[in-house]
Parts: C-alpha cells; sequence; structure tokens
C-alpha cells in the first residue's frame, strides 16, 4: 500500500506492547475531531500537511465529506517518536452526533484512553457528557484538549487573562464529569490539570497547539499567539502559519497520548473486570490480564463490514492471544465456528492485509458467518464466557415505515437492510405481522435519513412514510385482585399469572445490562435481594427477560412444568412485545406465574396451545391495571445569546417541553428542558431560523415518561389507526378465562 510507508514499522511496533497506545477522538459534533485528526495524519506522511485541516481525511464517506460531518468511526494507525522512543498509536475518530453514539459506545470497548475535544466557545456541551460518561463506564482515560482558541481571540476578543478563565471553567466541568463517572479508584489520578500536560489548547483549523510544558520548553506565551492574530489578513496568514511551526498542533497531541495514556499492559489488568465477567484466575483470565499473544484467543467485536469481495469482517480489539490467517475460532455468544481466511490492519478505509495481529491491538478478519457487534471471538475449543454487552446510552425512538419503491427490489431490499442492520446494531427492522409493514427503527431523523441514502447508494430506491414515534405501554398499578387465568385453545391447559409496575432502579438496571437474562442465577439474585430487597423466592426465579421487562416462576409442585416452560417463555415475549392497547411493546412488567395445570398429554401441551395460554392472561391482567401509555422524552440543552432566548423558550412551550433551567454564561444563556420526541421534528430548522443561527444546541433521548392524561386517548386511536387496528378498544374479559 503505497501511501502508508511505515505499515512494515507499525507491524513490528504491534509486538512491543510497552510502546502502544490505543485511543479514540471523542467529542460534540462539529467541536473539530476530524480536523484534528488531518494533523496528526499529516505528522504520519499520510496526506500532506498543507492540506491538514481542510482535507477531513477520515470523512471518507461522500456524505460526510458533503455535511463536514462523521458518520462511521474511523480506524488508523500512526508511528511516533517520543522522547528517543517510536510509538505505535492505533487512532479511532468516533462521531459527534447523538444520532451515531452507538458508533461511539462500540469504539470506546477498543481503546483504553480518549482524547476529549472541547470547543473554546461553545465549552462541554450535552454530547461531550455523553461520551465521557461513555468513556469512563469503560474505563477509558481521558486527556483533553481545547479547540478553536482562534475564535475566542478574533470573534470574542478576550484577553490571556480572561482566556485563562473560559478554560478553567472547562477544565472544571470536565474533572466534575470524570469525578462522577470515574471508577473510584481512578476519580482522583484521571483528572486533568494544566500543570502536568494532560491539557492542550489550540486550534485544529489553524494547525497550531500547545500543552504548558511544551508551551514553556518552546518559550511561546498566550500573547504571542494573540499577537499572531493582529494585522491585516495577509499579514495574520503569515503569521499563524509561523506559528504553526513553532508549535505544529501534532507534536503536543501525540506526545499527550505516549506520556499520559496507559498501554495495554497497564490498562487491561483494570478494565477486564469491567468489560469481561469470566473468572480472572483462569488461562483466559490470566492471558487477558497480562496481554499475552501468545494466550488462547479472546478478541472483542467493535464492528462489523460487509464487503462485496471479503464477505462479513469483523472489527475489534485483541485482548488475549493473536489472530492470525487459517486459525480456527469460535463465536461464543453465537455458538458458531469458523476458520479466519485474512488478518487485517485498518487504514482509513483501505485494509491492508498483515500475517498476524497479537493481543493489545485493533484488528479486522475475514471468513466469518452473520454475527453480532459485541460477539466474543475465542480459539475453538477454549471455554470462556462473552464479553460484557454493550450498553448504548440511548434508544431507536424514532421510526419509519419503508418499503421498495419498485416490488420486484424485494430481494435487494432484503439484502440491503440485513447488511445495514448488521453493520449498525441501533438500527432496528422488523415487519409489522397485522399490517405488513416494513420498519424501520433508529436513533433519531438524521439517523434516518443517513440509512435512506446508503440504500440509495447500493441501487434501491424506497419510499419512506413520514416519522413514526414508537411508544411504551406500562400500568399506573399493580393487580391486586385473585391470580387472572387463561386457558389455551383445547381448553385441557391453565396458567394463572399476576402483574407489577418493576420500580424505575431495576428498570435501570435491566437497561444497563447490571441484570440481564445471560448473567448467572445465582449473581442476579444476590442483587435482586440485596440492592432492591426483592423476596430471596422471586429473586431466585427469574426465567425470562424481555426488554425491560421480567418473568417470574412462583409456581411450586406442579408436574410437566419442565417441559412447558420453554412455550411459556415464548409466549411470554410475544405479550410484551406487541400489548393490547397500541400492539407497542411493555415497559417495566413484572409479570409471575402463580400456578399451572398441564395436560399429562404431550399431544395436548405443544407450544400451540402453550403460548396462547401465556399471552391472554397477561394481556387481561394488563388491562385490568389501568394501563398507560409512555412516549420517548429527549434532553434538550441550548445554547444562545441573551438576546434570542425568549425565543428558544417560546419554541420549548409550543412543543408540550418542560423548562428545568436557565443558566447564564457570560454573554450567553443555558436552556435545559425537555422535550417530547413527538414535537421534536423539525426543530433544527425552527430553531435557526428564530435565533438567525445563532444557537448551539443539543438533544439525546432521555426517559420515558407517561403521556399527559389529556392527550392519551388521542394518541391511541391515531396509533391504532396507522397501524389498521380496531378503533374500539380490546376488554380485559376478551383475554382471561373463568372457572
Amino acid at each position: 500500500m503505497g501511501r502508508y510507508k511505515q505499515i512494515e514499522e507499525i507491524v513490528k511496533l504491534m509486538n512491543n506492547l510497552e510502546n502502544i497506545r490505543n485511543t479514540s477522538i471523542i467529542a460534540h459534533v462539529d467541536h473539530g475531531k476530524t480536523t484534528l485528526s488531518d494533523s496528526l495524519l499529516a505528522a504520519a506522511g499520510i496526506i500532506s500537511m498543507e492540506v491538514a485541516g481542510q482535507r477531513l481525511f477520515l470523512d471518507s464517506w461522500e456524505l460526510e465529506q458533503k455535511r463536514q460531518m462523521t458518520v462511521f468511526p474511523s480506524n488508523i494507525s500512526l508511528v511516533h517518536t517520543y522522547k528517543g522512543k517510536e510509538y505505535l498509536i492505533n487512532l479511532i475518530d468516533t462521531p459527534g452526533h447523538i444520532d451515531f453514539s452507538g458508533a461511539v459506545t462500540r469504539s470506546l470497548r477498543a481503546v483504553d484512553g480518549a482524547l476529549v475535544v472541547v470547543d473554546a466557545v461553545e465549552g462541554p456541551m450535552t454530547q461531550t457528557e455523553t461520551v465521557l460518561m461513555q468513556a469512563l463506564r469503560e474505563r477509558v482515560k481521558p486527556i483533553l484538549y481545547i479547540n478553536k482558541v482562534d475564535r475566542l481571540i478574533k470573534e470574542l476578543k478576550l484577553t490571556p487573562q480572561e482566556m485563562q478563565q473560559r478554560f478553567a471553567k472547562i477544565i472544571l466541568r470536565i474533572n466534575q464529569l470524570i469525578e462522577k463517572y470515574a471508577p473510584p479508584e481512578h476519580k482522583k489520578d484521571w483528572q486533568v490539570k494544566v500543570e502536568n500536560g494532560t491539557v492542550a489548547f489550540g486550534s485544529a483549523l489553524h494547525k497550531w497547539g500547545f500543552t504548558l510544558p511544551y508551551m514553556k520548553a518552546k518559550g511561546i506565551t498566550f500573547k504571542d499567539v494573540i499577537e499572531a492574530y493582529t494585522g491585516t489578513p495577509e499579514e495574520v496568514a503569515k503569521k499563524v502559519e509561523a506559528l504553526s511551526k513553532i508549535v505544529p498542533l501534532y507534536e503536543p497531541i501525540l506526545d499527550m497520548f505516549c506520556e499520559h495514556l496507559p498501554n495495554p499492559i497497564e490498562a487491561q489488568p483494570y478494565r477486564q473486570t469491567q468489560i469481561w465477567p469470566g473468572d480472572p484466575k483462569s488461562a483466559v483470565g490470566l492471558s487477558m490480564a497480562r496481554v499475552d499473544p501468545n494466550g488462547p484467543l479472546l478478541m472483542c467485536v467493535t464492528a462489523v463490514e460487509v464487503d462485496p469481495h471479503s464477505g462479513i469482517i469483523a472489527i475489534g480489539r485483541v485482548f488475549s492471544g493473536s489472530v492470525e490467517r487459517g486459525k480456527p475460532i469460535r463465536l461464543v455468544a453465537s455458538k458458531q465456528k469458523a476458520t479466519i481466511q485474512q488478518v487485517y490492519m485498518y487504514m482509513a478505509t483501505d485494509k491492508v492485509i498483515v500475517e498476524r495481529i497479537p493481543a493489545g491491538n485493533i484488528a479486522a478478519i475475514s471468513g466469518l458467518p452473520p454475527l453480532q457487534v459485541g460477539e466474543t471471538i475465542a480459539d475453538d475449543g477454549v471455554d470462556t464466557p462473552p464479553f460484557e454487552s454493550l450498553k448504548y446510552v440511548s434508544e431507536p425512538v424514532v421510526t419509519v415505515a419503508i418499503e421498495p419503491a419498485d416490488v420486484r427490489d424485494l430481494p435487494l431490499f432484503d439484502k440491503v437492510v440485513r447488511k445495514l442492520t448488521l453493520e449498525d446494531p441501533t438500527l432496528r427492522f422488523t415487519i409489522n405481522k397485522e399490517t405488513g409493514e416494513y420498519l424501520l427503527s433508529g436513533m433519531g431523523e438524521l439517523h434516518l435519513e443517513v440509512t435512506a441514502y446508503r440504500m440509495h447508494e447500493a441501487g434501491l430506491k424506497v419510499k419512506m412514510s413520514k416519522p413514526i414515534v414508537i411508544y411504551r405501554e406500562t400500568i399506573s398499578r399493580n393487580y391486586t385482585g385473585p391470580p387472572i387465568m387463561g386457558k389455551s385453545p383445547n381448553k385441557h391447559n391453565r396458567l394463572w399469572v399476576t402483574i407489577e409496575r418493576l420500580p424505575e432502579e431495576v428498570i435501570e438496571a435491566i437497561r444497563t445490562g447490571r441484570i440481564s437474562e445471560m448473567q448467572k442465577r445465582d449473581e442476579r439474585q444476590k442483587i435482586l435481594m440485596h440492592e432492591f430487597g426483592w423476596p430471596a423466592e422471586d429473586a431466585r426465579n427469574v426465567i425470562a427477560i424481555e426488554g425491560t421487562n421480567v418473568l417470574v416462576n412462583r409456581i411450586k409442585g406442579r408436574q410437566f412444568v419442565e417441559e412447558v416452560i420453554e412455550h411459556v417463555k415464548a409466549g411470554f415475549r410475544d405479550a410484551v412485545n406487541a400489548m393490547p392497547l397500541t400492539k407497542e411493546p411493555a415497559y417495566g412488567l413484572k409479570i409471575n406465574l402463580e400456578d399451572i395445570l398441564i395436560h399429562e398429554d404431550p399431544v395436548h401441551r405443544g407450544p400451540a396451545q402453550i403460548m396462547p395460554m401465556t399471552w391472554r392472561p397477561i394481556w387481561g391482567c394488563f388491562l385490568l391495571c389501568e394501563p398507560k401509555i409512555l412516549e420517548p422524552i429527549l434532553s434538550f440543552e441550548c445554547k444562545v445569546p441573551g438576546d434570542f432566548v425568549s425565543h428558544v423558550i417560546a419554541i420549548v412551550q409550543k412543543r408540550r417541553g418542560k423548562l428545568l433551567d436557565l443558566i447564564t454564561e457570560e454573554d450567553m444563556m443555558i436552556v435545559k428542558a425537555e422535550i417530547p420526541v413527538a414535537e421534536s421534528f423539525g426543530l433544527a430548522e425552527e430553531l435557526r431560523s428564530s435565533t438567525q443561527g445563532r444557537a448551539f444546541w443539543a438533544t439525546q433521548f432521555s426517559r420515558w415518561a407517561p403521556v399527559p392524561d389529556s392527550l392519551q386517548a388521542e394518541v391511541i386511536r391515531q396509533i391504532r389507526e396507522r397501524k389498521g387496528l380496531s378503533p374500539t378498544l380490546p376488554k380485559a374479559e376478551e383475554f382471561y378465562d373463568v372457572e
């Protein structure tokens, strides 16, 4: 690969674990991550220094260049010499828009350190907090780069003292977040400080930057920087270019990576307990802690790509052992086997074939069957639990009905949708069994717009409906009457159930993966009993979890239960995925199996009998508990000049929003609010036009909240009408039986 002169050097350095740094660049959208990456790539000779800052090399997709916004994470490896030693820096540039935050979550599993980029004018925004929280939850060490310092000089005309006050506020906010989200043992030593060089300042666009130690070594002051921006435009251009040669941005940033971020040998022992539930004293556990390239293979897949020539390619971090061509492997979670056909390292969009990639590095392999992101790849024959599942900060809450424009394109439609949902696990594709609609759910309008563009690129013309909001169904009170009975269609089997509402803290524990169906029963029981006060019997007998709903088996002393329990679980899953009010999923329900009577003849207790006997009483009991519709709520944060704050508040209130806080920050106001997703469509255009484009805002999924009582009946009517359901609401007695 002619463009990458350092490939042989990189491959050699892969074996020198002490000098490897796996890092990502994370930030709010438009704070300058990809612009900064250009300087780092220019230093490695991958692009010319003249075009760095404008080239946006890692935004390699046409739409990314057009919109000047990162959609896909990009991997690249660089060699940097620091204090006479050569270091290998495996870098991932991540998206900043909230709709693509799932890609950030996946990328952070592969790295040990993160450079947080903050715009000096906007300061830390909502997404800055989100990505930093994600990094700290994955035990990824942060360092800070304050970008666009030139704007403080040119636009805000701040003095050196005022600039330092601005920096101090940004650093304080980042350190508050580190204090809040970092693992207890790192709350103090991961704090970023100007004095020790874990904070850098600069302008990615103008290619200059420094840390305090670097600044002192070069004999530069803030006054020199301000001086560079005074004079005629021609004089400024010359002085800024000279500044970029005295303090080139790439030097302090790459030096920070080498000096302040951990190598895999330092990072894996403390990351291991957070991301892998296996025994640290097992052969795999010990090899992972030592980052042993000759130990059993353990790789976590953080991205999947479907290549027209190479098939499915899995990209991920090798935590133990090595990946090499021809090695037989096992996909732990999906229980599949395969043989590695090729091993690659990614240089942006280019795949460079290499013989072997050892532990402590990021690798890509081909020759695999369809697999999910988060899959664990191990040596064939090695027994290991899978990595902890990835915990996304948002949910797909916006849906469109989608279909091929030409019915003859259905096979292509099927192929393209499979490819897209495989590559992006935050896209959900379902078929409505009753209406036959194809439904595609994503994180937001932009996520779905980008997906439609990708379909068009694949030669598929599609028709998309206007965005549809996904709702949830829950109950207002626990069921307190006698258990509700359901009979099988042949009347030979009976099941009794009750329903309760799960407390929010239990729902959150399920959502974040602290409680899951995959974990060991004893571990789950311990958490439910000691942290949430569940009775021992209920905590021990959780037999299924679907979404945020749990199934508890309280049945005692009945025959044939084991023979039908899998059908009961399937009936439970069917029930909670399409509840009776609007056929939307249930939220936060605890469904208790109280008693059961099963016919002794297996012919009379097949799935066609047991599944309806399960979902019918669940729905009947649900309708007796004052059911409610929940809608997704976005948290909204907007920085705007004081003159326009009333316009922003008016927009929030007009959209059923709730104002949470109003903060004054120098000449700007920060509006914090909540807005229902249903009212958020077209928000960007309205904010831009009413604030003359001077508002900086961000939204992200916050929580599920009940639809106001005054609107509930109308919302239910609209959903039922859209889905082709009867306008008459079902009654509880339609679903349960009496003796």
